[in-house]
């Protein structure tokens, strides 16, 4: 048994050196050594220092507990006189002689329940590195709570030390008495067995003096835990409103006080009791605190609650209302919100249009889900290729300011062939995705498909990528090695295919036969040993998936789920954004996110972006927002890992957006907190919702998206996000609210009120409308039916001019496969709708010509069996688009394609008409 226990040791403790060695090597090679010494070296301190406290405390104790337990005597059969607290302690020395024989053992056993108790204290010491590092190197928020007057700093970082340490010391008392009570165990056991029935009544004094000494520590640890209470009251449930209420602070306050009072008063009568010689004192003083804790914890504040709260609720409750209002929204930024009035008139009109020809070019037609899709049957290239995701950006493009999306040609090892998917397949070969496709939001070709910006494999297009390799993804989780004696694939280029060598610095070393012993270790793969192209120049290169290595190195801030691809200076980059929250600033109602693994928070900051070079893996933490305490705590305790967003390259600046689960956060706590008078809100009077919409038949929440438009007064086009409310349970809109991504108004919140005295449709109003329309429904309907499925994209509201432009894209996906095609735009304003093959000739529709910014760029121009709309046919151009026609028509029937076959069909019957007329002379 001790044999297997020290070998159950050793591996554990090699485990634990190669664990350490491989993270070393890892953070530096990332040329951040010190976020890992910090990390480390400060759970260390709190290890040892927790072990080495909690093991002196215990061995302490189990010594007086032996030496206390000695003095125990079989009781006589009258009553003895009381003997002193001196006799008791003289008859230590022959106690410990006259029982000599199991001292070895109770010693033994004593010492090795401490050590291990200790090495768990230890642990849990060294789990609040984070907490303590944060308290050392707090920062002042600035703002006090109307309660006690404190600064948010309090609550945000001592009070969580004040909890981990109340935490530890409850834990150590826990434990402490269970150990004495071993230790009592172990050596009473014959004595309690022969005089079971008086034992209780005969303990040795100064073994009721021990204990009652631990009870004595333990009701002061209580003690300070109703003060810590106390100081919790901001973050109280128990009012309308979230944080310290009305009884809270006439009542449950003094409680406190009270209850704090009771406990340290019983911890001086259980002292008492000690030298008293009872249990009576003692008895008494955790009675008093008892009767204390039913009355004043829970019946008093409930019955002022319900008697004299309840029936003058708003009257009681209004300032704190006031206090909830107030600092809710400093913790999610909404104080910032610049609030305007919007007419929001009936319709579009043709002079708003004209005037915002960059909002009309850059409306979006093609919604991301079934975009990604479509890339990946079009633009995937190989099987073995996958786009996991689609971001929407922005760039100059041709002189314009265009807005785009953009999926990165990842590698999914998964989808190789069975043959290829070997070792060295994946490991050393295959390491790597290709390229992006980036596309215009608002055009489509003849075939429906997106028109593309940049494409193909190596990529070609309006963007120049000199390195488009991709080693760090979205779908990359498998380690690689790099620069071995087996080329690389790079990308698929005729029969036999590019290769390549990995040329970024990113990568640990693993020429030496330790370093790849330490990592066959690490990864329980002997390949690393065994594989012969490994060499002396040969990197290693793990945690590949750039949210992973991100955690790796922050774990303390909170990742946005939605990472984007960025085309920078010819490279390529990933952008996520982090956030620094906190679920105790006072008086802020928390956000409980839809992910119930995230923990519900009370104040959020987008204080960092992070970029990620896809090819050499460098990780660049740049702070977003500096006045965040948040942020310059961390930035206090990690120095080396922050840097400035000045120091980003100009190129990656541009692309920074404001996060969309960020601005989620706030649309959503906006809807009830836009109401700033106490009575309103109690009231519940404007509460806002989020709109439904409609998605492949499907109502859901409409998400935020992105555009380029003028915001009303602003004389320039830019990037925003924006994302309209309705009023309560209604549809109609009431509002809508956008976050500026464009300088210098980077992150401004701006929310434009729509009249209260008027019907303004909302977005499912709009789908209701298009449900209704008889030729519309009517083609829905037929779709439908001939093998084919209608996907209605996200239904956007645009605001142009004083009104509203509402904009439904509609796709068509062949039921034998997932390749959705545009084939319509549903466009709105007013009271007409109107669906055609494009924007260009939805808009010409709807306001009688086309627009300025309606023609997009397109590809190629291909025949088209629709006859012009000006100008005279001849009869032999209309029979050659009508065989035209025909062809295309009997090619997608061969194909199965017929959705594209009853396109086809339908442009035939308009150049038929066109025909019958210009034979008729009408």
């Amino acid at each position: 048994m001790v044999i297997g226990g020290l070998a159950l040791v050793a591996v554990f403790g090699l485990l634990g050196i190669v664990d350490f060695a491989t993270e070393w090597l890892w953070f530096d090679s990332l040329h951040l050594a010190s976020v890992f010494t910090t990390s480390v070296g400060w759970r260390l301190i709190l290890f040892v220092v927790g072990a080495v406290v909690f093991f002196l405390i215990f061995q302490i104790n189990a010594i007086l507990a032996r030496r206390f337990a000695h003095t125990y005597h079989a009781p006589p059969a009258r009553a003895a006189p009381t003997r002193s607290w001196e006799d008791l302690l003289a008859q230590l020395s022959s106690q410990m002689t006259e029982r000599g024989e199991y001292a070895p053992l109770i010693r033994a056993a004593a010492t090795i329940a401490g050590l291990v108790l200790a090495f768990l204290m230890g642990l849990m010491a060294s789990g609040n590195w984070m907490v303590v590092l944060q308290l050392l190197h707090m920062t002042p928020f600035g703002v006090t709570d109307p309660a006690f007057g404190m600064d948010v700093s309090f609550y945000v970082f001592q009070m969580p030390a004040w909890r981990a340490l109340e935490g530890w010391i409850s834990t150590a008392l826990l434990l402490l008495v269970l150990g004495m009570a071993g230790v009592y165990a172990l050596v009473l056991t014959y004595e309690l067995a022969a005089n079971w029935a008086q034992a209780g009544t005969w303990l040795p004094r100064a073994v009721k003096g021990h204990l009652l000494a631990l009870a004595a520590a333990i009701l002061v640890l209580i003690a300070a835990n109703h003060i810590l209470d106390l100081f919790d009251l901001v973050r109280s449930t128990r009012g309308v409103s979230y944080g310290a209420s009305y009884t809270d602070l006439l009542v449950q306050r003094w409680v406190q006080y009270l209850l704090a009072l009771s406990a340290m008063g019983a911890a001086a009568l259980c002292i008492i009791s000690a030298f008293a010689n009872s249990f009576r004192p003692a008895i008494t003083g955790v009675a008093v605190w008892g009767l204390t804790l039913v009355l004043g914890g829970g019946i008093i504040p409930a019955v002022v609650q319900s008697l004299d709260v309840k029936p003058n609720e708003l009257e009681r409750e209004r300032p704190y209302i006031a206090y909830n209002i107030q600092y809710t929204r400093q913790a999610f930024g909404l104080d910032r919100v610049e609030e305007h009035a919007f007419p929001a008139e009936d319709a579009v009109t043709r002079a708003a249009l004209d005037a915002e020809p960059a909002t009309v070019e850059n409306v979006r037609l093609w919604d991301p889900r079934p975009l990604l899709l479509t890339l990946n049957q079009i633009q995937a290239i190989r099987q073995y290729y996958q786009f996991s995701s689609v971001g929407v950006d922005r760039y100059q493009l041709e002189g314009k300011y265009r807005q785009v999306m953009i999926a990165a040609r990842e590698l999914n090892p998964d989808r190789l062939p069975i043959q290829a998917q070997s070792w060295v397949a994946q490991q050393l070969q295959y390491t790597h995705g290709y390229g992006v496709a980036m596309s215009y939001v608002n055009v489509a070709g003849q075939e429906g498909l997106p028109q593309f910006v940049v494409r193909d494999v190596p990529p070609t297009g309006l963007i120049s990528i000199q390195h488009p390799e991709i080693y760090f993804g979205e779908a990359t989780k498998h380690y690689i090695v790099v620069h071995t004696g087996t080329p690389e694939f790079d990308y698929p280029a005729g029969d036999q295919g590019a290769f390549t060598t990995y040329s970024g610095e990113s990568g640990i070393s693993v020429g030496s036969f330790f370093s790849r012993l330490l990592f066959a270790l690490k990864f329980g793969d002997p390949n690393l040993l065994l594989n012969s192209s490994i060499t002396s120049d040969s990197l290693l290169i793990y945690r590949r998936h750039i949210s992973e290595r991100v955690r790796a190195v922050a774990p303390f801030l909170r990742l946005d789920p939605d990472p984007y691809m960025v085309v920078a200076d010819g490279s390529l980059y990933w952008i996520q954004d982090a956030y620094t929250t906190t679920d105790r600033y006072p008086y802020s109602q928390p956000y409980r996110p839809t992910d119930r693994t995230q923990r519900p928070f009370n104040y959020i900051r987008n204080s960092v972006k992070i970029v990620t070079n896809a090819r050499d893996g460098s990780v660049h933490f740049y702070v977003a927002e500096p006045s965040d305490p948040l942020i310059q705590t961390l930035d206090g305790i990690f120095p080396d890992l922050f840097s400035s967003t000045d120091q980003a390259p100009a190129s990656i600046r541009q692309h920074f957006r404001y996060p969309e689960q960020l601005f989620q956060v706030q649309a959503e706590t906006y809807r009830l907190y836009h109401m700033t008078d106490p009575r309103v809100f109690y009231l519940r009077e404007d509460v806002w919702a989020i709109p439904d919409e409609l998605f492949t038949g499907q109502r859901q929440p409409l998400a935020p998206y992105w555009v380029i438009m003028n915001l009303p007064g602003e004389p320039q086009p830019e990037f925003a996000l924006i994302l309209p409310f309705v009023p309560g349970t209604r549809d109609n809109m009431i509002g809508w609210m956008a976050a500026r991504n464009d300088q210098p108004n980077y992150g401004r919140l701006v929310v434009y009120n729509f009249p209260k005295d008027k019907l303004i449709f909302g977005p499912l109003q709009i789908e209701t409308r298009i449900d209704q329309d008889p030729t519309i429904s009517a083609q829905f309907s037929l779709w439908n039916q001939t093998g084919s499925r209608v996907i209605r994209g996200d239904l956007l509201v645009i605001p142009i001019g004083q009104s509203n432009l509402y904009v439904e894209p509609i796709y068509l996906q062949s039921t034998e496969s997932p390749l959705p095609e545009l084939k319509r735009v549903i466009l709105a304003t007013g009271s007409k709708i109107v669906m055609q093959p494009s924007l260009a000739e939805s808009l010409a529709d709807l306001f009688g010509t086309q627009p300025p910014g309606a023609a997009a760029p397109s590809p190629s121009p291909t025949p088209t069996a629709t006859a012009p709309s000006g100008g005279v046919q001849t009869v032999q151009a209309l029979v050659a688009q009508a065989q035209a026609a025909y062809n295309r028509a009997q090619d997608a029937l061969r194909a199965g394609d017929f959705a594209g076959y009853g396109d086809a069909l339908r442009q035939l019957q308009d150049v038929l008409n066109a025909l019958s007329q210009a034979t008729s002379g009408g």
